[in-house]
């Protein structure tokens, strides 16, 4: 494999010359410009890419952070990311932290020190101090954990005040709610809306409130639990399709019918609700939308540091499925 000093000696010319003329950095004169190029394409030499970053300060590379790449949502909105920032000549880097802190910077720290342009980052644990090193840009997805850091996410506690109104609309005279991590902001702005409708009822109790990770092992557990002790459950909000998902086939294993026994309602229009027998109703955010505008606001950021921090807020949709009675 070629390297740098055979491309400088058969151009004749320095290293730090033929460095110049890759990095487009320095005045090098025309004629000698070409025939370093002309050595290089007969050399057919690949610079490495990891010495360019460092010398240039840059890798042209985006990375984006995911809790958890088995949950569909995160592949589809890593894909709105790739396409927009391999459109603008960025090689785009998926990291799945599980939501584990210790992860997410051990992630954050080794891609920092490869002069990674900028990062887009979906956590629950992160927060603005463990940034205080970063350089690059950063705008949080999905979820805010600072208003001084650039987020794109939607109107949460709106789209689950209409879940829970949704069910009420339909006839359910006692909805329960499983939610999602707590140290999530989505989560709380879901517990919110449901709470924003549920509160002043008689019948409502604390019990009825009961917390998930937004994986579907843990929802399934949960929610039998749930059904057990309150039988009298006729509607459920959940905070997250995948853990919707575990709702039903909880409830499928105590022979309860959907939706005439118990009417269920997520939260994300993922595709997996399509699937689900029953199909799910669900608060649809505008998915592909949201990954594109992070990697628009971030490639912003990069070409222009000194813009102020943007907060976008986008709308949810109300998908009526067969996981929930109609309205009469």
């Amino acid at each position: 494999m070629a390297t740098i000093r055979d491309v400088a000696k058969l151009a004749n010319v320095s290293t730090a010359t033929v460095s110049r003329v890759l990095n487009d950095n320095g005045y090098v004169n025309s004629e000698t410009r070409q025939r370093v190029n002309e050595a290089i394409e007969q050399l057919r030499y690949r610079p490495n890419d990891v010495a360019r970053s460092l010398f240039k300060g840059s890798s042209k590379m985006i990375a984006l952070f995911v809790p958890d790449i088995k949950n569909p949502f995160f592949p589809e909105l890593a894909r709105a990311v790739e396409d927009v920032t391999n459109q603008h000549g960025y090689t785009f880097v998926l990291c799945n932290t599980d939501d584990n802190h210790e992860k997410e910077i051990t992630y954050l720290n080794a891609l920092t020190q490869k002069s990674v342009d900028g990062f887009i980052m979906v956590s629950s644990t992160i927060c603005e101090k463990h940034l205080e090193h970063v350089t690059s840009p950063i705008i949080s997805l999905d979820r805010r954990f600072s208003s001084n850091i650039s987020s794109v996410t939607v109107n949460n506690r709106k789209g689950a005040r209409e879940a829970t109104a949704y069910l009420q609309s339909i006839g359910c005279k006692k909805i329960a709610h499983i939610c999602g991590p707590q140290t999530a902001s989505n989560s709380k702005d879901r517990l919110k809306g449901y709470l924003d409708v549920v509160k002043y009822e008689a019948w409502f109790h604390s019990d009825f409130i009961v917390a998930g990770d937004y994986r579907f092992k843990s929802s399934y557990e949960v929610t039998k639990e749930l059904l057990t002790k309150h039988k009298d459950i006729d509607g459920l909000f959940v905070a997250n399709d995948l853990m919707a998902v575990g709702v039903i086939k909880a409830a499928e294993s105590l022979n309860m019918n959907i939706p005439e026994q118990l009417s269920v309602i997520g939260f994300d229009g993922i595709s997996l609700g399509l699937t689900t027998t029953p199909s799910l109703t669900t608060i649809q955010q505008p998915i592909y939308e949201i990954g594109s505008r992070a990697a628009q606001i971030l490639l912003e950021l990069i070409d222009h540091p000194e813009q102020q921090v943007i907060h976008e807020e986008l709308e949810v949709t109300l998908l009526e499925r067969d996981s929930t009675k109609r309205r009469e």
